[in-house]
């Protein structure tokens, strides 16, 4: 069977990771974190990481992809460029690709969030709220499944994307 590459992105504090794991478990895909991938590369290289953690992890998706792994790839997104590049992973290694936004429509739910996050990953500090609204993000152009968490329990928005993906299949 065709590994497919599962691309989320969306702000912080919309439930892309929570969603993401989910998915990540359930398919038994590999899950690449680029909060993970930057901050290791942070700590263990001493630099300002800019695109590297997203250069690095389109070679790691690359090379499960080829092993006919399917991979979810947890990351913001936010821009073009970067959207298309994970589009191109999976066409040069042989895989189908999905698209996925998450977002979080309620501004008072999706700063409440903010507000109460705490790091998963170690040495990562999490966004403040201005720093998210202030963040860089492009509108999307292309076909893409659409998850609104605002209101929704986890399980809840879970079940809507394993519905919606299910017409990608």
């Amino acid at each position: 069977m065709q590994p497919i590459l599962y691309i989320f992105s969306g702000l912080p504090g919309s439930g892309k990771t929570t969603l993401s794991q989910k998915l990540a478990k359930e398919k038994n895909a590999v899950h690449l974190r680029i909060d993970t991938i930057e901050q290791g590369l942070r700590d263990l290289c001493s630099f300002n990481v800019q695109g590297e953690g997203y250069r690095l992890s389109y070679r790691i998706a690359t090379d499960n992809l080829k092993l006919g792994n399917s991979v979810v790839a947890d990351s913001c997104n936010p821009i073009v460029l970067t959207r298309d590049e994970w589009e191109n992973v999976a066409l040069e290694s042989g895989a189908r690709h999905v698209n996925i936004e998450i977002v979080c429509s309620d501004k008072t739910e999706h700063r409440s969030r903010i507000g109460k996050r705490y790091p998963t990953v170690a040495g990562l500090k999490p966004p403040t709220w201005n720093e998210v609204l202030g963040r860089h993000y492009e509108p999307w152009a292309k076909d893409r499944i659409v998850i609104d968490t605002a209101g929704k329990s986890i399980e809840t928005c879970h079940e809507e994307l394993m519905e919606k993906l299910g017409m990608y299949a």
